[in-house]
Formats: C-alpha cells, sequence, structure tokens
C-alpha cells in the first residue's frame, strides 16, 4: 500500500471522535447494564464495559505520544457527545414505559448505533497507521489498534447477534440465546454473516 502524508487536522479529529466515543460508549455500557434482564448479557456488556474503559487509557496514551491535548473539543466531538447523551435518554425512557423487554431491545439497539461509530473509528485509525509516511504517529497508532481493533468487532457483532435474537424470542419465535455469534466467537463481518445463516442448526 503507498503511503501517503495525512491531513493532520483530520487526523487528530477522528482520534479525539474516537476518544469521545469511548468515553460516550462508558456510559451508554452503564445505562444498557440496567435495561438488562437476561445474565449472559449482563455478564457480555460487564465485560464490554472494562475493555472499553480500557480502550479509554490506549488512547490516552496515543494522545500524550502525539502530544494531542485530550480535554480539547471539536465540533465533532460535540456531536458524538449529544449523540451519546441521547442514546442514553433513549434507554431512560424505555425503562420508565415499564416494559422491561423492550426496555432490553432498546438497550441492544443503543449499544450497536454506539458500536457501530465506534468500530469505524478503529477501522479508520488502523488505516491511517499503514498510509502515513509518519513514522512516529503510524507506530503510535499501530500499536493502539492492534490493541482495541478485535475487541471492536467482538462488541458490534456480538451485540448484533443479542438483538437479533432478543427481537426473534419478543416475536414469539424460537431464538439462539446466547446468539450464534457468541457461540462462534465471531471476530469479522463475515464471520458474523456465516454465524447468523447457520443459527437454525443451533437450536
Amino acid at each position: 500500500m503507498k503511503k501517503a502524508n495525512a491531513n493532520q487536522t483530520q487526523l487528530h479529529e477522528l482520534l479525539y471522535q474516537a476518544l469521545e466515543t469511548e468515553l460516550g460508549g462508558e456510559q451508554v455500557y452503564k445505562t444498557a447494564l440496567s435495561c438488562t434482564l437476561n445474565q449472559d448479557l449482563q455478564k457480555e456488556w460487564e465485560g464490554y464495559l472494562r475493555e472499553t474503559q480500557t480502550h479509554q487509557r490506549v488512547l490516552y496514551t496515543v494522545f500524550e505520544q502525539l502530544g494531542l491535548d485530550p480535554a480539547q473539543q471539536t465540533p465533532g466531538r460535540k456531536v458524538l457527545g449529544h449523540i451519546a447523551d441521547s442514546l442514553v435518554k433513549a434507554m431512560k425512557m424505555a425503562m420508565t414505559d415499564g416494559n422491561a423487554e423492550a426496555a432490553e431491545l432498546v438497550a441492544a439497539e443503543c449499544v450497536i448505533l454506539a458500536e457501530t461509530k465506534d468500530h469505524m473509528n478503529w477501522d479508520l485509525i488502523g488505516l491511517a497507521a499503514e498510509q502515513t509516511k509518519d513514522a512516529k504517529v503510524a507506530k503510535a497508532l499501530k500499536q493502539a489498534h492492534e490493541a482495541v481493533a478485535v475487541d471492536e468487532a467482538h462488541h458490534l457483532y456480538h451485540t448484533q447477534g443479542w438483538a437479533r435474537e432478543l427481537w426473534i424470542q419478543s416475536l414469539g419465535y424460537p431464538a439462539v440465546l446466547p446468539p450464534p455469534e457468541e457461540k462462534k466467537q465471531v471476530e469479522t463481518a463475515i464471520g458474523a454473516s456465516r454465524a447468523e445463516q447457520q443459527r437454525e442448526k443451533l437450536f
């Protein structure tokens, strides 16, 4: 892959957004856990919460290595803070309606929304690590990406499986819980697709 000079301003924006996504993700998981009925899902999200806190520390290290101020606000970062607050409010709204099963579904969908952005952030950080000509930046980003990327894939694809199977259960159809993504330890989009296709074999 041919290396190129990065748009430094936009690369920094990506890192600020990645940090804000992880900070917001912590609040999303804490609220989602208060909506959880399924004990296996609760254990899963408790692990994701701990990993999200670890990802924050990984990014703080990157910020230190690159001389960035983790407290600096950007327009994109403010938007992401608003989105995280909105997801938390959505879950709390679902809880106040009194239908615990529905609130659990809302929580799963909110986690998917948060993790979709998170997963993209880390894909882009990995791409930047490969593309940049700056050896210092490449090293910092590569180390961070290697520490986090597998976790992020796990968070997104496994929660998508949980949401699908909880919805199927709510419709009164046979569901696979924990979902096949969990049983097969899916870590890629292709793996997630295969797991979903094989779900009926797991009853």
